[in-house]
């Protein structure tokens, strides 16, 4: 049946955490880990959850619907949400705060479908904890180095800030072309790149 058809194209969730998937963070900072998600068909109370190296859950949190913001499980008291699912994008970014050395290594934002027989997917991200000016005995050379350290710095999280943001508007414009694909009864071979393009990003079965 073409109805059935249609369906199996638009099982599409995907999970992103941005072009690049490499974070900086300055010893005791705030860090923001970034992770968005995208689903054809909508969702009904959708599990994501972070995870540290792995293993370690940091935070998880449940969402009802399209209506309704996301409502913790448990988390991490350092770990902070600043996403939203109401507006226009699926954000279920996090904040990290007071990052310790030990805070370095790998960040997994994971999400779980009810609504797409349960499909799901994840990405994830790499923290790299950056060590505190060390003393020298060249205090010029040391406030040189403090200050265009920390303008990097500044440059750097304005970089990812705005590529998060043109990541956004570009996924959700992409999503939008695929959900209109995969909805028309048409072949997808017909529309050449778009059709091949829904299919790669298809999540693999477990």
């Amino acid at each position: 049946l073409p109805g059935l058809h249609i369906f199996a194209i638009t099982l599409a969730l995907e999970v992103s955490v941005g072009k690049t998937n490499t974070v900086m963070a300055l010893n005791n900072s705030n860090v923001l880990l970034p992770c968005v998600f995208t689903t054809c068909i909508g969702f009904q109370d959708l599990v994501f959850s972070w995870y540290f190296n792995t293993t370690e859950l940091i935070y998880q949190g449940k969402i009802k619907n399209k209506a309704t913001e996301p409502t913790p499980i448990w988390h991490n008291p350092r770990v902070e949400f600043v996403g939203s699912t109401t507006k226009k994008d699926n954000n279920i970014s996090i904040v990290l705060n007071g990052v310790e050395f030990s805070d370095a290594g790998k960040y997994t934002c994971h999400v779980k479908n009810p609504k797409e027989r349960n499909a799901q997917h994840n990405a994830t991200i790499v923290l790299t904890v950056v060590h505190k000016m060390v003393k020298t005995d060249n205090t010029v050379t040391l406030i040189i180095v403090g200050v265009v350290g920390g303008l990097i710095g500044l440059l750097i999280l304005f970089m990812l800030i705005k590529r998060v943001v043109l990541f956004i508007i570009k996924k959700t414009q992409d999503g939008k072309k695929e959900c209109l694909v995969s909805s028309s009864g048409n072949d997808n071979t017909e529309n050449g790149l778009a059709g091949s393009k829904a299919e790669q990003k298809a999540p693999p079965k477990a």
